[in-house]
């Protein structure tokens, strides 16, 4: 029977990429049509930001507390998972219900997002060749940005047809399909022959002192980026139709914008990792460039300027969405197959958990009298501890 399996192709390669990105559809989507949100429910900037709160939040606790769980399941079991409870989390919102609904299924958003970091780098480990490894691991890392992509430009030209609840429908039924097919897929693609335990121990000590070390470090960056990316993020397209006077489309359109050079940024820093590019030079210079993504965005709002919000856009897509490949690559080279889900689990525990509090301190501080510029500036206060932090990693590299 194992002659007749397939080897691991671009179909499979597909799967990977929606498993990553098909929960935070449900984010996208609502941030995309998030002034039609507010006013049909009538809720305010904050409530909406809590959403995203949840839906993350859910998320660490899920990643944190499930990897150990996730390690012991099969793949297929584990997809089921992400597709099953993203479906549902869609079709909650398409119900004709209130705030309270939404933030259910907020909750089974996030928990889905509970497995795909871990299940995937998994399945790279085990079913791919190791020249692809790490290439491949930038291109299914930007399924977030393709869910960025599709529900930022998706979302709000179904819901000019059908509203934003029928938008949400029309991701549910995309959920389920995707869903079906990566179970087949993952069923019809052959594991590789294992590895001797020598050579699993080596390539699991070869890369540094400490791999508990980079396990704790990668997670407090990815916290800390985390914060600014959905700060960012969440209330992007609310912020170019509240205060550049963006209409729906248009403002959906600057997240969508974000996600496509996110899409790109994931993979070239993906290829670069490849090469044997250092990840805390990788991770510096995305930091830098985050920094001066969010200066940007702030002076976008001073001086009413749309360039210099499409430049922004560009600099967050590029710089603060690309960080989760060099996390998830760095990870690869330093962590052996058997422990790979529950060290993946903390890390990306750690990136949930930021993109828990980043909403709610955008949302908490667009509400107050200092509005987006107090926004901006906390922002930007975020990515220059990222800066520390990566100029820390590439001196300590050195010594």
């Amino acid at each position: 029977m194992q002659r007749h399996m397939a080897r691991p192709g671009a179909g499979l390669l597909l799967v990977l990429l929606a498993a990553v990105g098909i929960a935070p559809l449900f984010t996208y989507g609502l941030s995309a049509t998030s002034d039609l949100v507010i006013r049909d429910l009538q809720i305010s900037e904050a409530q909406f930001g809590l959403l995203a709160t949840v839906c993350f939040g859910c998320a660490a606790i899920g990643n944190a507390a499930f990897s150990s769980f996730a390690d012991r399941q099969k793949d297929t079991t584990l997809f089921i998972l992400i597709f099953g409870l993203a479906a549902a989390a869609l079709a909650l919102v398409a119900l004709p219900g209130g705030y309270a609904v939404l933030l259910i299924a907020a909750m089974l958003a996030g928990f889905a997002q509970s497995f795909p970091n871990g299940v995937t780098n998994r399945v790279l480990v085990q079913r791919v060749p190791a020249a692809q490894r790490i290439t491949w691991t930038g291109i299914k890392q930007s399924g977030v940005q393709v869910s960025q992509l599709v529900g930022s430009l998706g979302f709000p030209l179904l819901a000019a047809w059908v509203g934003w609840r029928g938008a949400s429908l029309v991701g549910a039924v995309l959920a389920g399909v995707l869903g079906v097919l990566a179970v087949k897929l993952i069923n019809a693609t052959a594991m590789l022959p294992a590895a001797p335990s020598g050579a699993r121990q080596h390539s699991a000590t070869a890369t540094g002192p400490s791999t508990r070390f980079i396990v704790v470090t990668l997670t407090v960056f990815g916290f800390i980026n985390g914060l600014g990316v959905q700060a960012t993020n969440v209330y992007l397209p609310l912020f170019a139709v509240r205060e550049l006077d963006f209409s729906l489309l248009l403002g959906g359109l600057t997240a969508a914008v974000a996600g496509a050079f996110g899409v790109g940024a994931r993979i070239g820093w993906g290829a670069l990792m490849a090469r044997g590019v250092s990840a805390p030079k990788l991770l510096l210079t995305l930091a830098l460039l985050a920094t001066c993504g969010a200066v940007t965005f702030w002076q976008a709002q001073v001086h009413d300027s749309a360039w210099l919000l499409w430049l922004a856009v560009v600099l967050h897509g590029a710089a603060a969405l690309g960080v989760s490949v060099v996390l998830m690559a760095a990870l690869l080279r330093a962590v052996p197959a058997q422990s790979l889900g529950s060290s993946t689990g903390i890390v990306s525990a750690g990136q949930f958990a930021g993109f828990t509090f980043g909403p709610l301190m955008m949302g908490a501080l667009i509400s107050s009298p200092g509005g987006f510029t107090a926004g901006w500036i906390a922002v930007t206060g975020v990515y220059l501890c990222c800066v520390a932090l990566g100029l820390y990693l590439v001196f300590r590299k050195r010594a």
